[in-house]
This record gives structure tokens, C-alpha cells and sequence, in this order.
């Protein structure tokens, strides 16, 4: 994402939501161990996170619902999973 994207999102973010709200992330990883834990790392321990293999078994849909406050902490949240080679955002 470059910074003209994230600031788009950050607009489209403030202009329909209020908060604090629950803000759901879906994202789709390769089928390994390590990226699915990088993913789950990025979130709180309280945040309600649920996987779905794909058909194929290659790929793994994750699903993550927490409570944020503010605008920042999303996108802090999708900064983090661009690290993650071969993530998919939805």
C-alpha cells in the first residue's frame, strides 16, 4: 500500500465508523504454520479469530473481529500483515 492509498482508507475509515466499534479483518495466507501464526500474532488475545481452509487446502481464510478505538489502530493492523509474504486482503 503506498501512503496515498493508506490515507484514502484512513478517510473511507473515518467518514463510516464511530467508535469504539468491532471492525472485522479477513485476510487469506498460504497454508503454513508460520504465516498463520504471524497473522494471529497481529491481533490481541481477546479478539475473536476464526480460520477456514480453502478447498484446495492451500490457502487458510482468517477472520479476526476486535474492538478498536480509533482509525490508527486498523490501520497499524494492516501495516503489520503487509510483512506477511503472500497476504491477501478482502
Amino acid at each position: 500500500m503506498t501512503d496515498e492509498e493508506i490515507e484514502r482508507f484512513r478517510q473511507k475509515l473515518q467518514e463510516t465508523l464511530t467508535f469504539p466499534t468491532v471492525y472485522m479483518y479477513k485476510f487469506i495466507v498460504p497454508s503454513e504454520h508460520k504465516k498463520i501464526a504471524l497473522v494471529e500474532n497481529l491481533f490481541e488475545g481477546d479478539t475473536d479469530i476464526h480460520h477456514k481452509d480453502s478447498r484446495n487446502g492451500r490457502y487458510v481464510s482468517i477472520t479476526a473481529k476486535q474492538v478498536v478505538m480509533g482509525v490508527d489502530e486498523i490501520i497499524a493492523i494492516y501495516k503489520g500483515a503487509l510483512k506477511i509474504e503472500g497476504i491477501m486482503f478482502l
